[in-house]
Formats: structure tokens, sequence, C-alpha cells
């Protein structure tokens, strides 16, 4: 009998369901109360989990609630890197970002960047932004033609992400908090206009 390598295995199912159960407990805390208003202890009473298990999975309450946007950015960069190799690599990120991402995980990803205005909090999106970056560098030296320049790979994809960091922080100053369907569907219409910009270099 054969077992197939690419199903998570049970402990790997326990672990990712108890991530999201501190992630979500944290991001649940931020939604009533200040950051300052809530603690580690309390935000793994709240998943069910001991203070030693939070810090297994996380550094932070901060971590925790900015695991949603590094969950998004891992699920973009997987769909770009399953593109067809001979794919245009800004084509292949217009693709990623518009197909990638159910309803329900862009919403929490545009709440959890409504609610973590606070510097504290803000530092810990940053990273997540620029772990994704060094992920999708990687991405596009294989992508790209072999030989091609370091400081035109960084620069495009410091533009790709720049640029989309840019649609969230414009979508917030003109919708705020607001994550309704029709809010979230002009989110992606930003993300995709992004792209669109750099690819025509940024011509009206």
């Amino acid at each position: 009998m054969t077992t197939s390598t690419d199903s998570p295995s049970r402990r790997e199912l326990n672990k990712a369901a108890t991530r999201e159960a501190i992630a979500g407990a944290a991001l649940d805390f931020l939604r009533t109360r200040a950051l300052n208003e809530f603690t580690v202890d309390d935000v793994a009473a709240a998943a069910g989990v001991s203070r030693r298990t939070f810090f297994n999975y996380f550094s932070s309450v901060e971590a925790a609630v900015a695991s949603f946007t590094q969950r998004y950015l891992d699920t973009v960069i997987a769909e770009l890197e399953a593109r067809p190799a001979e794919e245009p690599i800004l084509e292949s990120a217009l693709y990623a970002l518009s197909a990638v991402g159910s309803p329900r995980d862009l919403a929490i990803l545009a709440e959890t960047f409504a609610l973590t205005q606070d510097p504290a909090l803000g530092r810990f999106q940053l990273q997540a932004w620029d772990e994704c970056s060094v992920k999708i560098t990687d991405v596009a030296r294989h992508r790209l033609p072999a030989g091609t320049d370091e400081l035109y790979i960084n620069a495009l994809v410091g533009a790709v992400v720049g640029s989309c960091r840019s649609a969230f922080a414009v979508w917030f100053s003109r919708r705020g908090p607001d994550t309704s369907q029709e809010s979230l569907a002009y989110l992606r219409e930003l993300l995709a206009t992004t792209i669109s910009l750099i690819r025509s270099g940024f011509t009206a």
C-alpha cells in the first residue's frame, strides 16, 4: 500500500489548528481591546493552550496577529511559483494577486491591516512583507533569464511588494476598517492596478 507524501500528517494538521487557534484568539482580543490591555497569558487561555505552547508558535501577541499577513503572502508566493516558467513575471504576479485568497482570508488580512496601525503592531506587519520580499526575490531569480542583474531583480521585486503595500494603505485611507464584499473587491482592484502601473512604466 502506498501513501501520498503530499498529504499533511495528523500531527501537522494539529499543529496548524493550534497555530490558527492562537492567532485567532489574539485577533479576537485586538478587535475589542488595545494592545496593552491583554497579555500572552490571556491569549493562550482563550486558545486553550499553555503559555509555553504559545511561545512554541509565536514570539509575541504582535507576531500572532501578523501571521495572518504572512499566511496570505505565502499563498501568493506559492501561486506565483506555480505559474508557467515562460510567462512574464509581472503577468504571473498579477494572476497570483487576483487568484489567491478566499473572501474570508482576504477579509481577515484587510481587517488586520486596519487593526495594526499601532507602531508596535506595524513593525511585525512590516517584517512579514520584508520576508515576502526575500522569498519573491528567490522566485524571480529562478524565473528570469540566467545572468539577470541583481539590481534589476531587487528593483523589480521592491516595486511589486512596495506597490502592493501601497494598495493596502490607499484602500485603508479610503475605506477604513470596512471589509464588506464591495470593499474587498475594491482592494483586489487596487492590487491589480499596482501591477498594471509597473507593467506600463507608470505612464498614464
